[in-house]
């Protein structure tokens, strides 16, 4: 099976004009327009054959400056006929919606509904029930400004090598990846000492 199939791509780019192909790592991506998500999910469906459903996931599309107010989407459909993927992209910014492509394919609002509790995506309809987090959390933990506070709390597993003491005097302390800068929120107990 191919990634993604060059000719998928110029096809759905001929039915839906308002898409734009690339292509980088032997992968096509077709990106479309918010607005022509669902469209161009249905050709992928009705015209290209592309009957099964791979995944959909979200990233954080944001420019330096501005992490966190756009997100791309991608959605990777395969034709089983002929093994060639589709890779189709779109950018979410803050206060739009993401049209659901689960009417086209079933499987895909689990997808959905991860992209929305993790990154905070907001999608056409009634905001879906929690997946992965409890009703209480607060935040999407897989946007880039999302403060990893838990980090600072608990002890940062890995830190001690073993047999060697909780004191390395030989190493400076390194703050872990995703931990605030020291003025943020509670430390533990052997730092407020």
């Amino acid at each position: 099976m191919t990634a993604a199939s060059a000719e998928l791509a110029a096809r759905m780019v001929d039915l839906l004009p308002s898409g734009a192909t690339k292509s980088a790592f032997a992968q096509s991506v077709v990106t479309v327009a918010l607005a022509d998500w669902v469209t161009a999910a249905r050709l992928a469906r009705d015209e290209l054959g592309c009957t099964l459903f791979d995944w959909l996931g979200a990233e954080d599309a944001g420019r330096p400056g501005a992490v966190g107010e756009r997100h791309t989407v991608l959605l990777h459909v395969v034709s089983p006929a002929s093994r060639d993927g589709l890779l189709l992209r779109t950018e979410v910014g803050v206060g739009e919606e993401l049209p659901s492509v689960a009417a086209v394919w079933a499987g895909a609002a689990w997808h959905e509904r991860e992209a929305a509790e993790m990154f905070g995506l907001a999608l056409v309809g009634p905001e879906p029930a929690h997946l992965l987090l409890s009703e209480t959390f607060a935040g999407h933990p897989l946007r880039k400004d999302f403060v990893l506070a838990s980090r600072v709390v608990r002890p940062w597993p890995g830190a001690l090598e073993p047999g060697e003491s909780t004191a390395a005097p030989s190493r400076r302390r390194l703050a872990p990846p995703g931990v605030p800068d020291p003025s943020w929120g509670p430390r533990r107990e052997e730092e407020q000492s």
